[in-house]
């Protein structure tokens, strides 16, 4: 029996993803990520911004490091 061996794929995740990604890849439901967007909790530029057809999407790299950061929200 010939045997070929196994070609590994690596798929590195994209670093900014629309809202529903982000929610399957953080557990933030859509509507908790548009509140922390919308209270200024999430700065524009640093976790999220607008893509150019205008829909908003989430940096994962700047969420990671709201997520180690431990601040807490600081409310207006």
């Amino acid at each position: 029996m010939n045997v070929q061996p196994t070609k590994l794929v690596f798929i590195t995740p994209p670093r900014y993803v629309l809202l529903p990604a982000a929610h399957a890849m953080t557990g933030y439901t859509v509507k908790a990520m548009r509140r922390k967007i919308q209270r200024g909790e999430w700065p524009e530029g640093k976790i999220w911004r607008r893509a150019p057809d205008g829909r908003i999407v989430i940096d994962l790299d700047g969420f990671q490091k709201w997520v180690e950061s431990g601040e807490r929200p600081t409310r207006r």
